[in-house]
């Protein structure tokens, strides 16, 4: 049997085409070896145009030209309003390529999906070594909670890295968001611009801390918006600190997650509490009335207290802490005694917070001979917490030392305390006026407020989410809870009392 060889012309043609083909395929693959970005400008070179790798999340992962960035992400969106533009699934991610007119629909096919299959090898390799990656990351994230700020430096392969942003995120999917945000943050030691993302799970909530000179370029926090409003996560922010400060960062990041809600997914730890009163004050009598109330508490203590009062319970500031319920528990029934004051009444928590707003660390020589004088009498600080003991009884009880319970005179009664205190309640009716204050009395309780009130507690729930529409707060939240409060008290009169509340027949309720 013989075998004959075709020599034509069409043979000729075939044998051209398969050339040119390997050679695309050669020249792609030598660039994937590389880098994936040089695979990309490799592609934009042969469709003699412009390539974008597009990430949902991220935006543009690389681009050639660079210009082409906002185009190719526009495009990813939106393909239907981009028809000359060719798109592949890579990697999670989509490529977009731009060929210029005269090159061949067949040739810029081939380009795509060969560059496409590429990114995916490249992809999975990554994926290989991802959870290794991601368990170095989870490590390093707890040398850091634990204070080993040195060891996690020398990890670190950019230098120059002294403070850290750090972002606490909770959510129905805690492992998916974190493979999406690896993936887009694209998180390496050697750092990123003069920074370095650590991401893990951690306790079973999602850890990103920034790791920068002193300030970050928002790279990482619109990432991690995108994937919170995605993916439904809540999230807290602190920073930036001091690395040293890791700790402080974790425990405020946490109580400010408890502020967060569907419509703010993400809280800073400095926009939880009063600011904005406090600087309303006048500061002689306010700040020397914090002093006088706070002389008795270190710093540690002021830590606690500001994390019990913006997370609202003790198993909440004990999950932010990083300690035991019963611990929280014990220590505060020190500070109780120590400040001679109920802590679970609404009106000592809103004035406490108040005061540990005040700028009082830190002021003077009074400030310091007075802690030292209560270091003394705390002996070496862990009585404070176990208190009822003599020493923490005799703090409680110093003479001449303001009380929490009470502020003094002139210090809400001036004209910017009451415009501030009219914004925030001034538009309630009078009955969700004095439901959301008999509410508050009764720690934020419903069934002894609507007891008081003589009403239904649905009744009571339908008025207090009136409240919450009308006022564009988060009731559940412990510190706006504390600032409607305040507001309720700058503003009350006589009609406030529940027994005022207009009635007709039974417990119906007669709107005024």
């Amino acid at each position: 049997m013989s075998t004959t060889y075709t020599t034509g012309p069409d043979a000729a043609g075939q044998r051209a085409v398969r050339t040119a083909r390997e050679a695309v395929a050669d020249r792609l693959l030598r660039a994937a070896t590389r880098s994936g970005a040089q695979l990309v400008s490799e592609a934009a070179v042969l469709v003699q145009g412009s390539a974008v790798l597009a990430d949902p999340i991220a935006g543009a992962v690389c681009s050639t030209p660079a210009g082409a960035a906002a185009d190719g992400v526009q495009a990813a969106a939106h393909p239907q309003d981009h028809p000359h533009h060719v798109q592949r699934p890579a990697a999670g991610a989509v490529l977009v390529l731009r060929p210029a007119p005269t090159v061949h629909a067949e040739h810029v096919g081939l380009v795509a999906t060969t560059t496409a299959a590429l990114l995916e090898v490249r992809g999975q390799r990554a994926a290989e070594l991802r959870a290794e990656q991601m368990r170095l990351h989870a490590t390093l994230l707890r040398l850091l909670l634990a204070g080993h700020t040195t060891s996690v430096t020398n990890t670190v392969g950019a230098g120059g890295l002294t403070h850290v942003t750090l972002y606490r995120l909770i959510g129905p999917d805690v492992p998916t968001a974190h493979q999406v945000l690896w993936r887009a943050a694209r998180p390496s030691l050697a750092g990123h611009g003069g920074s370095c993302a650590l991401i893990g799970e951690v306790d079973g909530e999602l850890l990103v801390a920034e790791l920068h000179p002193g300030s970050d370029d928002g790279r990482i926090l619109r990432l991690v918006s995108r994937v919170s409003e995605r993916h439904g996560l809540l999230a807290g922010l602190a920073g930036p600190l001091p690395l040293a400060e890791m700790p402080t960062a974790h425990a405020d990041a946490g109580s400010a997650r408890h502020s967060a809600t569907p419509a703010h997914r993400i809280v800073p730890a400095d926009a939880v509490g009063t600011p904005q009163l406090a600087r309303l004050l006048p500061p002689g009598p306010y700040t020397a009335w914090a002093r006088s109330v706070l002389g008795p508490l270190t710093p540690e203590h002021r830590h606690l207290l500001l994390v019990r009062l913006r997370t609202g319970s003790a198993p909440r500031a004990a999950a932010a802490l990083g300690l035991s319920p019963g611990t929280v528990r014990t220590r505060l029934r020190g500070l109780a005694v120590l400040l001679g004051a109920d802590l679970d009444d609404i009106t000592v928590q809103a004035h406490l917070l108040l005061a540990l707003r005040a700028p009082t660390r830190g002021d003077d020589q009074e400030d310091g001979d007075r802690r030292a004088e209560c270091d003394d009498q705390e002996d070496g600080g862990e009585d404070a917490y176990r208190g009822g003991e003599e020493g923490l009884q005799k703090a409680g009880e110093e003479d001449g030392r303001a009380r929490l319970e009470t502020l003094p005179a002139g210090i809400l009664d001036t004209g910017a305390a009451r415009t501030w205190a009219v914004g925030l309640v001034g538009g309630l009716e009078p009955h969700l006026r004095i439901a959301l204050a008999c509410w508050l009395r009764h720690h934020a309780r419903t069934a002894p407020a609507a007891t008081e009130l003589h009403v239904h507690r649905t009744t009571l729930t339908i008025w207090l989410t009136r409240c919450a529409e009308r006022l564009g707060q988060n009731l559940t939240d412990a510190t706006v809870r504390a600032e409607l409060h305040l507001a309720l008290e700058a503003t009350a009169t006589d009609g406030d009392d529940p027994r005022a509340l207009p009635r007709r027949g039974g417990r119906t309720y007669r709107r005024l």
